[in-house]
């Protein structure tokens, strides 16, 4: 928890920084595509954030979609607004502008959707609800590329997720 918080307070203090689910950019908006981090940043992935990632890789699999490849950068994103939903205490889509900017400048994001989530106690509870609404199943199986994934507990141990995919 005090890595997760860390990690947290540092992407607080890197970060410049709508209600929405998904964006597509508008190249004369947004011309940022071919921007890519400069700088390496390592994310450790948790057991259910690792089963997450790979129950939507099967899910994809299993439809003849490509697999998305995980991100650090991206699952940073999901961890900070996990950080937020917890401080205000309510699964939102707050702020997805921001992360929508923050992953174009980035990574070079054409297109952003998020899914999230709260209270699940396992990754295929979670995906299995994810895949049980037409929204969340639509950015699972959309035309993305990579992917990230964060879980972070309340102080009695209720999970909030947030799983952003983008296209590069």
């Amino acid at each position: 928890m005090r890595k997760a918080t860390l990690r947290f307070a540092i992407l607080l203090l890197l970060s410049i920084s709508t209600i929405s689910c998904a964006k597509e950019s508008i190249e004369e908006e947004v011309n940022s595509y071919n921007h890519t981090a400069e700088e390496k940043v390592n994310f450790d992935y948790s057991e259910i954030e690792n089963n997450i990632l790979e129950l939507v890789n099967a899910h994809r699999k299993s439809l003849e979609l490509e697999p998305l490849k995980p991100i650090a950068e991206v699952s940073l994103e999901a961890e900070s607004h996990n950080y937020y939903m917890l401080e205000v205490g309510k699964v939102s889509h707050d702020n997805f502008g921001e992360r929508y900017e923050n992953l174009v400048a980035a990574v070079g994001a054409k297109s952003v959707s998020e899914n999230v989530g709260f209270g699940y106690r396992t990754a295929e509870a979670v995906v299995n609800a994810w895949l049980n609404s037409d929204g969340h199943k639509k950015n699972i199986e959309g035309n993305h590329s990579h992917f990230g994934v964060s879980v972070v507990d309340d102080e009695v141990g209720r999970n909030y997720f947030t799983n952003i995919f983008i296209r590069k």
